[in-house]
């Protein structure tokens, strides 16, 4: 979502980078591209202004000026205030500004679900039509189940549009979770009434409240929305908005908080081309938190919001933390510790190599995974060169999946014709076959250089040590 922002962003600071000391000139003309940058990316005209001058206010001090790295202080400074923007508390420093209260001491403001009230925590999902307001309710089911070890009720209030409530019901039975039956000719407030009672008799930890949308913002929904409210009294009043949107998603947001009152925000299709504006505004123009991402259309792809990575992510500095924790999610330990034992005997093969696409299959999109690696915005050009999608895993996993036990075991003994069979059996080409197992290869002979090396040979050689000799690294880079 943020792509054309970051690369833009990372533009200006490496030409400041190039210049070593600053004058305030400089510092100026930077902020000015800053400053376009935010506006490109569809963040409102208020929140660049006071974005830009909390910069200001510190960029030409004598601290920046004057420091040993200056362009990096200023990435300092514009990172702060980023965070600060996404509702964040960025870490301290002596002279740094006090962030939002809220997020704890350079805890990077994170917040998740308040579930802290009596059960049947009651959590309203509210918002236009098309937003992805159902499916979200979905996510958090499946997240509250999984994580929190939560029992959860999912209740469609929506009576409007054609099979609002079947839809609900599917997802329920989906993610493993109790929906309430359906009953024709219920109003919006009956249906409520009737899952907080089933459960409160049923000793349900949460029950989640889909509630019907719009096209457009209207009294009728507007009305609708607040009887509910009243008659719930939800712990949680989550308005799902579209990030695709742009700008009209802060709209969105400032009406439901002036008429309903919510207390946070879910932000689905953060995954698209989306130039991410509405992010940073959305704090700062309705005061209400983004506490959720939803990142995709599989049920498990829901994330916390943390103002801190996010603003990371942005400035081409990674977000290695959330891709640990999602790798700590997703996969299994017992198996990757077998895979490393194996690793370390020389013993792998491509029955071990599938299974590790089938781990990194779990982790999601390889273009998202590599967008939290730092630094990786610069090789944009390259990623996309190589076509890295989740299809070239599943062919990769087709064709290992066309092989026998013995072939997978020992990969030297495919020749041309098992060659040929292979392809056919998994509708791929000779040539892909081949292209796989030179991967395969080469990555062996990567482990056994490992293997012979060992801790300090590594930390002597780098990663030119585990590359062939003459190779060079990607974008034609020595090793060394």
């Amino acid at each position: 979502m943020f792509e054309a922002l970051s690369g833009k962003l990372n533009g200006v600071f490496d030409r400041l980078r190039r210049r070593g000391a600053l004058t305030e000139a400089d510092v100026t003309e930077a902020l000015r591209e800053v400053r376009v940058a935010l506006l490109e990316a569809d963040v409102a005209l208020p929140v660049v202004k006071d974005l830009i001058n909390r910069v200001r206010e510190r960029a030409v001090g004598v601290e920046v000026l004057k420091s040993v790295s200056p362009a990096q202080q200023v990435v300092k400074i514009v990172n702060d205030a980023l965070v600060e923007a996404l509702g964040g508390t960025p870490a301290r420093s002596p002279g740094d500004r006090a962030g939002n209260p809220g997020g704890g001491e350079g805890d990077g403001g994170a917040r998740g679900l308040d579930l802290n009230a009596p059960s049947p925590v009651p959590i309203l999902m509210v918002g236009l039509q098309g937003s992805g307001k159902t499916t979200t309710s979905g996510k958090i089911a499946l997240r509250l189940k999984n994580r929190d070890k939560k029992k959860v009720l999912l209740a469609s209030l929506d009576v409007h549009r054609p099979a609002a409530q079947l839809q609900l019901e599917t997802l329920a039975r989906q993610v493993g979770v109790a929906s309430l039956p359906i009953v024709a000719g219920e109003t919006p407030l009956q249906i409520a009434a009737r899952a907080m009672d089933l459960g409160r008799r049923e000793l349900f930890d949460v029950v989640v409240l889909d509630t019907a949308g719009r096209l457009a913002i209207d009294e009728a929904l507007m009305d609708e929305v607040a009887q509910v409210k009243a008659a719930t009294r939800p712990h949680e009043t989550l308005l799902v908005v579209d990030a695709m949107t742009g700008q009209d998603a802060v709209n969105t947001a400032r009406a439901f908080q002036e008429k309903v009152g919510v207390s946070g925000i879910v932000m689905t299709r953060i995954d698209g081309d989306a130039r991410g504006g509405a992010a940073l505004s959305m704090r700062a123009v309705t005061g209400a938190p983004i506490k959720l991402l939803g990142a995709g259309e599989k049920l498990d792809a829901l994330e916390d919001f943390h103002p801190d990575r996010i603003a990371g992510r942005i400035l081409g500095m990674g977000d290695i933390v959330s891709l640990v924790e999602r790798a700590a999610e997703t996969i299994d330990q017992a198996e990757a510790e077998k895979m490393a034992a194996r690793m370390q005997k020389g013993q792998f093969n491509l029955e071990d190599y599938a299974n590790q696409l089938k781990q990194i299959g779990k982790m999601g999109s390889l273009s998202g995974i590599l967008g939290m690696l730092p630094g990786i915005g610069k090789m944009k050009q390259q990623i996309e060169g190589a076509n890295l999608d989740q299809t070239i895993l599943k062919r990769q996993a087709a064709i290992i999946g066309s092989m026998t036990p013995k072939e997978r075991r020992a990969p030297d003994i495919i020749k041309a014709s098992r060659k040929r069979r292979i392809a056919a059996g998994s509708g791929a080409t000779v040539q892909e076959v081949n292209r796989l197992l030179k991967q395969f290869d080469e990555m062996s002979a990567m482990m056994k250089r490992m293997n012979k090396l060992g801790q300090k040979g590594l930390m002597r050689g780098g990663l030119g040590a585990l590359l062939p000799k003459g190779m060079n690294l990607p974008g034609g880079r020595k090793p060394f």
